[in-house]
């Protein structure tokens, strides 16, 4: 097993395909494919690309940590009780444990994504 690990920002196998929890759903009828591409330390560290179609929801950190580098598209992150921030292709930001904000897919996103979590 290699310690380097490519990620294929276009993957040719099939996401997993999902909808938001109702209870976090805000607006829209956004719907996400996940393309998994590692699971590290008992599978505590994931890592692979996210889409997302428009709409808003609830984003909860809770204890995970989740770094984001943008490929395509645009968001808006609204922090609770914070400022809202816009990112789109070439933009990378944190979310931190405990985050707790407003996620608006304004056009259809996709990103890396490494989760960490407790």
């Amino acid at each position: 097993m290699s310690n380097l690990v490519a990620l294929d920002t276009s993957p040719g196998f099939a996401p997993r395909e999902s909808l938001p929890l109702p209870e976090r759903l805000i607006s829209g009828r956004p719907s996400f494919k996940t393309w998994a591409q590692d699971e590290s330390r008992g599978g505590t560290v994931l890592t692979g690309i996210w889409e997302a179609t428009p709409g808003e929801t609830h984003s909860i950190k809770g204890t995970t940590f989740e770094f984001c580098h943008i490929l395509s598209g645009a968001i808006e992150i609204e922090e609770t009780g914070g400022e809202t921030h816009k990112y789109s292709a070439g933009d990378s930001f944190v979310m931190k444990p405990g985050f707790t904000g407003v996620w608006r897919t304004l056009e259809t996103v996709r990103k890396i994504y490494v989760v960490v979590q407790d």
